[in-house]
């Protein structure tokens, strides 16, 4: 089948470094990367999480009590860590559990990075929104990218020009594009919620400004897939505080291939930080961004 074309987003296209023609590659290993690691995972859970309770020491604590690591996501990360080792040795990796870094300078390199699990609460509960998300980066923006839905088995991906994809667990192929909805009033918005007590008040105030506003408020608990839901025309747009460019970085390019209008922070900021992260569908981005500025969401938001 050929490749999708479609617009990127202005958050791409001003930044990225030239097209090198290798997109379509790297979009084909970060889509085996996610399915490889979203196969361990479904398969982990029961193992891990069974009708007698999780094994001893599966759940961790990380900066927050409430915000937990398991096993099973240490272990997808390792996973794709070994084999990015095997296939791309020279490429550099930042991961949500094992570290790294980016270098925003650096237009040759590329970075993988890797959340083996986003949505761990979602996971550790046994709700089906979780996903293992795999993007390579090139000077500090995201060139290619794949998100898998991990209970669903459907995989998203994309690459910088040629598009945003669905397919499905029955192997079923959307083209994607983001829903052509032309006001705020009518949008159903997604958003998350951070650990930190100070965040999440602050974040629960902007809600109620918000809510009377817009036609609902969706929290499904997995920024990269909340992203694909942009992409996919699943919601109309989605914003959230505090994410870290694992949690962004393939979900933003999907959802800016499907032509959504993002705004995200650079890739090396970190998550403490509290920035704001938006993807819009196209028709409302510019009313969305009025109505985020006026209430104070553009503000970023410290973790405390």
């Amino acid at each position: 089948m050929p490749e999708p074309t479609s617009p990127v987003s202005d958050f791409l296209i001003s930044e990225s470094p030239a097209p090198r023609g290798d997109e379509a590659e790297l979009r084909g290993i970060a889509v085996d990367l996610a399915e490889t690691a979203a196969a361990h995972v479904r398969a982990r859970r029961p193992e891990v999480f069974g009708p007698h309770g999780s094994v001893d020491g599966a759940v961790q604590a990380k900066a927050h009590p409430t915000d937990p690591v398991t096993i099973v996501d240490t272990e997808s990360e390792q996973l794709i860590r070994r084999l990015l080792a095997e296939q791309r040795p020279h490429d550099r990796i930042l991961g949500e559990e094992g570290g790294g870094s980016i270098d925003v300078d650096d237009p040759d390199t590329v970075y993988w990075v890797v959340d083996p699990i986003d949505g761990t609460v979602n996971f550790l509960y046994g709700i089906p929104g979780y996903a293992v998300s795999v993007a390579a980066v090139r000077g500090g923006v995201p060139v290619a990218g794949a998100v898998v839905d991990v209970a669903r088995a459907d995989t998203y991906s994309a690459a910088v020009g040629l598009g945003a994809l669905r397919v499905g667990g029955d192997g079923a192929v959307e083209r994607l594009r983001c829903n052509p909805v032309e006001t705020v009033s009518m949008s159903l918005v997604a958003t998350g919620f951070a650990y930190g007590t100070r965040r999440r008040t602050r974040q629960a105030a902007l809600i109620a400004e918000i809510l009377p506003r817009v036609r609902d408020i969706r929290r499904f608990g997995a920024a990269a897939l909340d992203l694909c839901h942009v992409a996919s025309g699943r919601v109309d747009a989605y914003f959230e505080h505090g994410l870290n460019a694992w949690d962004w970085a393939a979900g933003a390019l999907i959802a800016a291939e499907a032509g959504a209008v993002l705004t995200v922070p650079p890739a090396t900021a970190s998550g403490t930080a509290g920035d704001l992260v938006v993807a819009a569908a196209p028709g409302i981005a510019d009313e969305l961004s009025a109505l985020l500025e006026r209430v104070g969401a553009t503000e970023a938001i410290p973790d405390a």
